[in-house]
């Protein structure tokens, strides 16, 4: 697995795993237990992970969605 994007903004993590949802590509969000137990003041940045062999067309859509930016 290869982390795609780092970040805080949960409708951000939603619209990327709907897109990557669409495009039959699994995700992984890691660290959502984290930010509950630090009373979910949004601290620590929830991590997108897809498979490696996925990555480059994950990247692929999000630069095509216009979100470069947000890559990790």
């Amino acid at each position: 697995m290869k982390e795609l994007l780092r970040t805080n903004d949960f409708v951000l993590i939603s619209f990327v795993e709907s897109l990557l949802r669409d495009a039959g590509i699994g995700a992984v969000v890691l660290d959502q237990n984290m930010s509950v137990l630090e009373g979910s003041l949004g601290v620590l940045p929830r991590r997108v992970l897809v498979p490696d062999d996925r990555y480059d067309q994950a990247r692929r859509l999000m630069i095509d969605a216009e979100l470069a930016d947000e890559l990790g």
